[in-house]
């Protein structure tokens, strides 16, 4: 269990960082008192990967553990080009999280449930449950989200503004990578012919799709970031009229 607590507690901890739920966490302690943020965000994160640690668990039991490594390791390779696109918030979730309730804590509980389902995190520790200790890894898994969801917080408060996103998603992106090949390694040392077949291509598609998905993002980011100072130096009709002379 306690190996299981520390494999999760590091994973999960590099998934969270650069993560939407991350800038959400820093965009509330903005707002709110740190100790309500980081309460709300332990309890929804205990809620969400006790169901991921449920599912992975159960999954695991039928399912080869050769098989599962090659899947697990298939699944880093995702997380490490995700990690490496970068996440961001969109048009809701930043409303979400700059709006005011009635209640700072169901808000906030409430909005890192909805943005944690689905997300890597929760992907990675299903991964995580199949062929490791339930126990240890929902443990290690919420400690890691809170601790990186804690540190957001305080960066957030201290200096205003986010992490160094670039250089921290180049780390995470190589320790998931290394996680990858390590898991793939394993899944395929006794595997038979037909699996590797199988994987090495599966490997190589994520590969080309996952370095796709990443020159789009970045393309569109640029466009979009050049696009705001173009808009701001163009005059409007309102503002060329009371520049004319008369």
């Amino acid at each position: 269990m306690f190996a299981a607590l520390i494999l999760s507690f590091g994973v999960i901890f590099i998934a969270e960082l650069g993560d939407k739920s991350q800038l959400m966490a820093m965009t509330y302690a903005l707002r709110y008192r740190w100790w309500v943020v980081l309460s709300a965000i332990l309890t929804a994160t205990t809620l969400v990967h006790a169901v991921s640690v449920f599912f992975g668990h159960f999954l695991g039991v039928s399912i080869p553990t050769d098989l599962m490594s090659i899947l697990a390791g298939l699944s880093m390779l995702a997380f490490g080009l995700w990690t490496l696109r970068g996440d961001e918030l969109d048009d809701e979730e930043s409303a979400r999280a700059k709006r005011v309730g009635a209640s700072v804590f169901l808000a906030v509980m409430s909005s890192f449930t909805l943005a944690e389902l689905g997300d890597k995190t929760m992907l990675a520790t299903i991964t995580l449950a199949t062929n490791n200790d339930w126990l240890g890894v929902w443990i290690g898994s919420t400690i890691g989200m809170v601790a990186a969801d804690a540190l957001a917080i305080g960066v957030g408060r201290l200096l205003g503004k986010h992490l160094p996103e670039r250089s921290i998603a180049i780390g995470a992106a190589v320790l998931f990578f290394g996680f990858a090949a390590w898991l793939l390694y394993e899944g395929l040392s006794h595997a038979p012919a037909w699996a590797i077949g199988v994987t090495v291509p599966a490997a190589v598609i994520i590969a080309v799709a996952g370095v796709a998905w990443i020159r789009a993002t970045h393309r569109r980011r640029r466009a979009e970031a050049a696009a705001v100072p173009r808009a701001a130096a163009t005059p409007t009709v309102e503002n060329r009229d009371s520049t004319t002379l008369p």
